[in-house]
């Protein structure tokens, strides 16, 4: 294990903060809070990590959505610091990660399960608790299964939860599976980190309630190399299996998963909709809490962050509240 203490702040570039003064104090705050920045080794590949807090605290875990990367929890975690241990990651083969071999989702279950273990996460009296946004949440969900009681619970963000005829709909009108792509194309490269910046787009497209954390988001998905700027993510997470069938599945894999589990979405989001909700409650999820964030889409983070940290710290406290000794 290789790891450093510090802090955010080095996040804070003048390539995408030319003014860093008129950034809110929240935000810079949140960054000034004392965090690990280390690598671990699950299954022979390289995984990065962030953690903030005190060992011995009650656990979470946290991982981000399909070409993303754990900064999407910097500024989040911190307002978690002084309760809690918790842990950010790189998904392999995005953020600083490495390449794994096999990006299929049993890999990744396994991964999320390494990542615990290798960090002491799972050898305490507390049980971590997860939380995972978008396409991590079906990372969490196949952790879940491949060790049943091995977790406080999962928060699932804003998973793309529709039921059959929405993605039947969705299909037919042309569009592709979410984290579609082809693994064999080699990664552009821009001349400089302007062009780069004008290439990040969100998926699904929406414009975002804090302007800035869009800009905080594309600088740390890109990397300097020769010839100017290209993206962190590897091609290789194209290598895996999308098929329709399991975008189908996810409703029933939600609600079957084992222990306990809570939706987080946006309001305002084109992925969990109100209809998802009664999807859900129909497929027999009436005992998992469903909260809808006002005024945000599905990169809540990105929205409404401190009204997202309002409700992980409203579900982590009822779950450790409920713990057996």
């Amino acid at each position: 294990m290789l790891s450093d203490i510090t802090n955010g702040l080095g996040d804070i570039d003048p390539e995408w903060a030319p003014n860093p003064e008129e950034l809110p104090r929240w935000f810079v705050d949140a960054l000034a809070v004392p965090r690990e920045d280390g690598f671990i080794e699950v299954d022979g590949t390289s995984i990065h990590y962030f953690r903030w807090g005190q060992r011995g605290k009650p656990p979470v875990l946290m991982t981000h959505g399909f070409l993303a990367h754990a900064r999407c929890f910097a500024f989040i975690a911190p307002f978690l610091a002084n309760d809690y241990d918790v842990v950010a990651y790189d998904l392999s083969a995005m953020g600083d990660s490495a390449v794994r071999e096999n990006c299929d989702m049993a890999a990744r279950g396994r991964e999320m399960i390494g990542v615990a273990r290798a960090l002491g996460l799972l050898d305490g009296d507390r049980k971590p608790a997860i939380f995972a946004h978008s396409f991590g949440a079906s990372v969490a969900l196949e952790a879940l299964g491949q060790l049943p009681g091995g977790f406080a619970g999962a928060a699932i963000c804003d998973m793309m939860t529709l039921r059959p005829a929405m993605l039947e709909a969705f299909w037919a009108g042309g569009h592709t599976s979410p984290g579609s792509g082809n693994p064999d194309k080699p990664q552009r490269i821009y001349p400089d980190f302007a062009t780069a910046r004008s290439r990040y787009k969100l998926s699904p497209p929406q414009q975002v309630g804090e302007p800035f954390l869009m800009d905080y988001m594309a600088y740390h998905s890109l990397r300097r190399v020769e010839g100017g700027w290209s993206w962190k993510f590897s091609p290789a997470v194209f290598n895996r299996d999308n098929s329709r069938a399991d975008w189908l599945a996810i409703g029933p894999k939600l609600v079957a998963a084992p222990g306990r589990k809570a939706i987080v979405h946006g309001e305002e989001s084109l992925l969990f909709t109100r209809d998802s909700r009664n999807f859900v409650h129909e497929l027999g999820g009436t005992d998992i809490p469903i909260i809808a964030v006002p005024r945000a889409r599905h990169h809540l983070m990105l929205d409404q962050p401190l009204a997202l940290v309002t409700a992980i710290r409203a579900l982590l406290a009822r779950w450790h509240e409920t713990d057996p000794d």
